[in-house]
């Protein structure tokens, strides 16, 4: 595994609309594996790949409960109901806003394996898969602003 830099807001691909991952292979799971290891690094809950400079659809998410690993994640539903809390992101060190979020979603996606998964989350990982999914249309959370 490797530490991958982290690009920070000003960098043109953080803007970029990301490609979908046509074939899992090898090198998509070494990628999972290498922005694991920088997310955790960092630290921070969530990563996605623009954010290490590559215009894939793929994330990395750890709120305490395990590692989630996303191939071309789509949010499904969100709930009506929303909240407002602060929010950070390692492309924008050293910044917080507070930013409105659905409370829960429901994201369908690959997994490691290739295989369709759902995931459902509320609070914190609803917020992470959002803020996430964001990244790979080339939003920022200082978007919302």
């Amino acid at each position: 595994m490797a530490l991958l830099k982290i690009r920070e807001i000003g960098d043109p691909v953080l803007r970029t609309k990301c490609k979908e991952v046509e074939e899992v292979t090898d090198k998509t799971r070494k990628l999972l594996d290498d922005m694991a290891e920088t997310m955790y690094d960092a630290p921070g809950v969530g990563l996605a790949a623009p954010q290490v400079g590559i215009s894939k659809r793929i994330v990395v998410i750890d709120v305490g409960s395990g590692i989630l690993e996303l191939i071309n994640p789509e949010i499904i539903e969100s709930s009506e109901k929303t909240y407002i809390d602060n929010e950070g992101c390692l492309s924008i060190p050293e910044k917080t806003a507070k930013v409105e979020r659905a409370y829960k979603v429901k994201v369908e996606a690959l997994d490691r394996d290739g295989k369709e998964i759902i995931v459902k989350g509320k609070g914190l990982l609803a917020r992470a898969l959002q803020h996430e999914i964001d990244h790979l249309d080339g939003k920022l959370f200082v978007d919302y602003l």
